[in-house]
């Protein structure tokens, strides 16, 4: 059947299913030939291809431009415009003016002026959306139409995809502007055409986009989606439909549920390759089939017919007035008790009568006047003035925002254009940089062989560093040990009775902690065998052998020596490479840097170095400080000793103390 499609079994009903082997002009005559003649009559009309990419919706709006029988709805609808123009009254004069825009990411670019990036979408005092800015070009021929189409075509983005060798990447739309006027009755008709054809959904896994062409097929499938939100909640009528989701249902609002006769060509795949896309566009178009548009004629009133439009909508206001009137007097009677006869009550259907009477009598020639704000009979002329002066104020506000963002795209294009300059002789500067690097490579593997010295420095400092922090986390433990030992003498120095087991556990776990110490502590082993003999205990004895830290520093020295000669013969090495470095260009100045930079680090080294050589000091200090509280603590146990031979037998006890001082650990040790 003509009107259905059938996809699984399951039947889709349209107004019209055409078969892949259906001419152009077939296409034509069925979809969009009426609807020259709507326009031409003061109607707006929209016809506009859906579906995914490659199904064919430019070759049915546009098709080959300049062929007579390949050529789509597009060219053909030009021509028949022309022609029925040309076979209508000579009384009529019309003026046609044509736009030609795209939305490409989201931005509406208008093509018969590339300078137009960013244009925006306002409403007009109809509250009917309009791309603000668009050039409007006047034409009298299908020839100049034709090209103008074909300037804009030329500007449009197109892109190869695995599935269409020529995918458009954007939505472009071909705007028809048709305003008439009768020379004997000054009628004045307008009627707009809007030609829309869709970039088609795609599926990335099937077309294989990548990059910008990925990125432009986001944002194609993003506003088709937003379009079939809007057709879904039309459908449903819905009491809020999400035209400002996408610029292009904004620009598309009337076309979709307003006062526009709208054609909706649904382009499929009969592959069953692209079965799940056929079955959705299918949807989408039962969906759109739904939606019903109330039309109406685009009329401009005379000053003579607005003035009758006027005084007769005056004469119905002054009928409400007196009907509120004759109504308040009755409900006061009401309230105040009285009575009212029915002969002197409202009459509702006698009143209904009279206003419909008057509206009779109101001839209204555009059912879609301009939309105001709503002045009631409460309302005086001067607050009439000065809401439509702020609404005027607002207007201007809003057109001098667009304009400043206009201007603003346009700088950007210009910051564009010279951006590319810019990289132009910058690639010219680095191809200019690259004749000169060949010319360094010999000082450069020179240079390198130095810094390869200079890193196996470095390298031994490093290991000398992480050796230093084992031995600091070591003095860490045995100076938290120490505490826990001191704290044990405090709470045994309470009974006297217990004392003797306590001082030889002590003694104990110093001994052992003096073996486990002795690498950091060899230095202290002298005092502490005279405090040894102070408190009774002879057989202490200075162990023979260097502790590791005098070891790693004297290492840590013969590297700083090392690392000094080193420095010395690069200093020498780079004053040779100064004399050569006279006679290149000026790019030898990095390698100098880069020996600037070696040296810098040799000096934090070396100020490193001098700092923990400064923090030994201190650790010495704190030494003393430890020494001189261990000889108060071995005064303290005479004392108690005394105390004990009054009560206990005499004996012998030795107290070896060991004392650990913690370094400070270095952030960047």
């Amino acid at each position: 059947e003509e009107n259905k499609g059938f996809l699984d079994s399951k039947p889709y009903i349209f107004d019209r299913v055409f078969q892949s082997n259906t001419s152009q002009e077939q296409v034509y005559n069925d979809c969009a030939k009426k609807i020259v003649k709507d326009v031409l009559e003061g109607y707006n009309g929209t016809i506009f291809a859906y579906g995914q990419t490659s199904s064919g919706k430019t070759h049915t709006m546009e098709g080959k431009l300049h062929d007579p029988d390949g050529m789509g709805i597009i060219p053909r609808i030009v021509q028949d415009i022309f022609n029925y123009i040309y076979s209508m009254d000579e009384n009529l004069e019309f003026h046609i003016k044509v736009s030609y825009f795209e939305i490409y990411l989201d931005k509406i670019r208008d093509l018969l002026d590339v300078s137009k990036t960013n244009l925006s979408v306002h409403e007009d005092k109809n509250r009917v959306p309009y791309v603000k800015g668009c050039t409007e070009r006047f034409v009298c021929s299908p020839e100049e139409v034709m090209d103008t189409i074909d300037e804009g075509k030329s500007n449009r983005h197109v892109a190869v995809t695995n599935m269409n060798e020529h995918s458009s990447r954007s939505h472009s739309i071909f705007l028809i502007n048709v305003k008439q006027e009768n020379t004997q009755t000054e009628q004045k008709l307008s009627g707009k055409l809007y030609l829309v054809d869709l970039a088609g959904s795609e599926k990335v896994s099937k077309t294989g986009a990548e990059g910008a062409v990925l990125d432009e097929a986001k944002n194609i499938n993003k506003s088709l989606s937003a379009l079939g939100n809007v057709i879904s909640a039309l459908a449903e009528s819905s009491t809020y439909v999400p035209y400002r989701d996408s610029k292009m249902t904004r620009i598309l609002q009337d076309s979709l549920g307003g006062n526009c006769r709208t054609t909706i060509v649904i382009c499929c795949s009969p592959s069953s390759y692209n079965e799940s896309e056929t079955k959705s566009t299918l949807l989408f178009g039962q969906r759109a089939k739904t939606i019903k548009n109330t039309v109406c004629v685009n009329v401009e009133l005379t000053a003579e017919q607005w003035k009758k439009k006027y005084e007769k909508e005056k004469e119905k206001n002054k009928t409400l007035r007196n009907t509120i009137q004759w109504l308040e007097n009755e409900l006061n009677r009401w309230r105040n008790g009285e009575t009212v006869p029915v002969d002197e009550q409202f009459d509702k259907e006698k009143a209904n009568l009279e206003a419909f009477a008057v509206d009779k009598d109101i001839t209204v020639i555009n059912d879609k006047p301009a939309t105001t704000i709503g002045v009631t009979g409460n309302f005086t002329d001067a607050e009439r003035r000065k809401c439509e002066e702020e609404i005027a104020k607002l207007y201007k506000q809003l057109d001098d925002k667009d304009e400043e963002i206009n201007q603003q795209s346009q700088l950007v294009e210009k910051l564009k254009t010279q951006m590319l300059d810019q990289e132009e002789l910058l690639a010219s500067t680095r191809r200019d940089q690259d004749n000169l690097q060949a010319e360094l490579n010999r000082l450069q593997a020179e240079n390198d062989a130095s810094k390869e010295e200079v890193k196996e420095v470095l390298q031994a400092l490093e290991e000398l560093a992480v050796n230093y922090d084992q031995k600091s986390q070591e003095v860490e433990d045995k100076a938290k040990e120490y505490e826990l030992l001191s704290d044990e003498l405090n709470q045994k120095s309470v009974t006297l009775a217990s004392i003797d087991a306590e001082l030889q556990k002590l003694k104990e776990m110093t001994n052992h902690q003096k073996k486990r110490a002795t690498e950091m502590m060899a230095s202290l082993l002298k005092d502490l065998a005279e405090i040894g003999i102070a408190v009774g205990n002879n057989d202490v004895k200075q162990p023979e052998g260097t502790g590791m830290i005098d070891e790693e520093f004297t290492v840590a020295r013969l590297y700083i020596s090392k690392m000094k000669s080193e420095v010395k013969t690069m200093v020498k090495r780079c004053k040779q490479l100064e004399g050569t470095q006279a006679e290149s260009n000026k790019k030898m100045e990095e390698n100098e840097k880069e020996l600037a930079a070696c040296q810098l680090r040799i000096s934090q080294h070396e100020a490193k170095i001098k700092s923990l050589t400064e923090y030994l000091q201190n650790v010495e200090q704190k030494k003393r400080q430890l020494e001189e509280s261990v000889d108060s603590l071995n005064e303290e146990l005479v004392q108690l000793r005394a105390q004990g031979r009054n009560c206990l037998p005499t004996r012998s006890v030795d107290i070896i103390f060991t004392f650990c001082v913690q370094p400070k650990p270095e952030d960047d040790a």
